[in-house]
């Protein structure tokens, strides 16, 4: 097996990881060093400690990153197009790349660098990882196996999923938008895997086989995957809380037109229908959601609407406890369906916040982060002003999650332009959160003090 020190690969690949801070990504770009906005409460700026031989660009200038007070953040290894990541029973991060069609094993060296192999190649875009035990579940774009990981190495693939949609899926023509999928394990031995929708507002999602803006399960002991939630847009957050539910964190529809038949703002005339870039900025929401057997989290009909005063230009948004507004484009009237129905949303992000990996804590952290999820904000790629990209935190209570609060940011600038993005967010066994970043692509290590 292939094995090597992140120095040496980084001496080997800089190029690669330069071009990757200038190209392919989709949000605002800059040599941004400094926060956009004052730090939340709690936190403090920081310079990200870069060990020698990992400074290619974005990293080649000093970086600040806002955490809490006391606390450090530092670069585990550089890893181009970092997506999510699990730990491996063995003390190893396994992370995927889905452009190389890879699986990576990170061995942390005891100080604070990582020796990096490559665990699976090629494969079709994996993404989803999660452990059972000795068995990881890897989810491909067209399905779901599960690997016996042993001696650093996983082998012995058995399939869970096939025939998940992609892009070589024979009825979408080459067409599908969120190909990656990911995955969960339930405390009954039962897997879920989300499966995105086609577009933006592909109704015909709803009726597919297997249906797609969807949470699928597989039983415990296998049989064929039944749909657990639908509506659900792209769930690329999901996993599984300690007492058990499956939550996931929604990315929602672009270009929402404004659903209320009068004036928009300062404006004469009924807005209705239109597509008005301030309202877009913030609407729909982007749910973090627990979810129950059969539960609709309204997609494409109805969406997730925080106004305090809905459509009121400049209201305040409360992101708890979100109810439902039709969506004029395709549930006129709610003739399709009735979003008053339809069980608030537990909390939410803003809008376009476009969360990504979702991950639980209980007990692993001090510093009031002891119990609660962690979660990558990707930030909005088509928002003006962007929504910045963070490293968020809900607070466990009584089985339910608390409002969100930054972990960690200053990833964007006042102007917009980002040197990273963060993807995940796990907490190692050393106390340390670990973040995965495909924008920079690094992984960092988040340390408390005394860590």
């Amino acid at each position: 097996m292939k094995e090597y020190r992140v120095a040496g690969r980084l001496a080997a690949s800089a190029l690669a990881v330069a071009l990757l801070a200038s190209a392919c990504a989709s949000g605002p770009r800059g040599s941004a060093d400094a926060p956009s906005d004052p730090a939340p409460a709690g936190l403090v700026p920081v310079t990200v400690e870069v060990p020698k031989g990992m400074n290619a660009a974005p990293l080649n200038i000093a970086r600040q990153a806002l955490v809490p007070r006391g606390w450090t953040m530092s670069v585990f290894t550089r890893l181009p197009e970092a997506r999510l990541a699990a730990w491996a029973p063995d003390g190893s991060l396994i992370v995927s790349v889905p452009d190389d069609g890879s699986v990576v094993r990170l061995v942390p060296d005891g100080q604070g660098r990582a020796t990096v192999s490559e665990l699976l190649a090629g494969m079709n875009l994996p993404h989803g990882l999660a452990f059972d035990g000795s068995d990881l579940y890897i989810a491909q774009s067209d399905r779901v196996d599960a690997y016996t990981y042993r001696d650093g190495q996983a082998t012995d693939p058995r399939p869970v999923i096939t025939g998940l949609p992609d892009a070589k899926s024979l009825d979408l023509g080459g067409k599908y938008a969120h190909a990656l999928k990911s995955v969960a394990l339930g405390q009954d031995g039962s897997v879920y895997v989300s499966v995105g929708s086609t577009g933006n507002i592909s109704v015909d999602d709803l009726t597919a086989d297997p249906p797609r803006a969807s949470i699928l399960r597989v039983p415990p002991g296998g049989g064929a995957p039944e749909p657990f939630a639908v509506g659900v847009r792209n769930g690329t957050g999901l996993a599984v809380a300690p007492d058990g539910a499956v939550w996931t964190a929604v990315n929602n529809r672009d270009n929402v037109q404004y659903p209320f038949d009068r004036p928009y703002g300062d404006s004469s005339g009924s807005a209705r229908g239109q597509v008005i870039e301030e309202y877009v900025r913030d609407h729909p929401v982007e749910p973090l959601a627990k979810l129950t057997p059969g539960r609709n989290l309204g997609w494409p009909y109805c969406n997730p609407d925080a106004d305090v005063d809905p459509g009121v230009r400049g209201t305040e948004q409360d992101l708890s406890t979100v109810p439902y507004t039709p969506d004029v484009e395709t549930n006129p009237g709610g003739r399709q369906l009735d979003c008053a129905a339809l069980p608030p949303v537990e909390q939410a992000l803003g809008g376009h916040s476009a969360p990504l990996g979702l991950s639980f804590v209980d007990g692993d952290l001090p510093d009031g982060y002891g119990r609660g999820a962690l979660l990558g904000v990707h930030g909005s790629w088509n928002a003006s002003p962007p929504r910045a990209p963070e490293v968020s935190f809900f607070p466990w209570r009584d089985g339910e999650l608390g409002p969100q609060q930054t972990l960690v940011g200053g990833f964007q600038a006042a102007d917009g332009s980002r040197w990273g993005r963060p993807v995940a967010a796990v907490a190692g066994p050393d106390g340390a959160i670990y973040v995965t970043d495909d924008e920079a692509g690094a992984v960092y290590r988040l340390a408390q003090p005394g860590r």
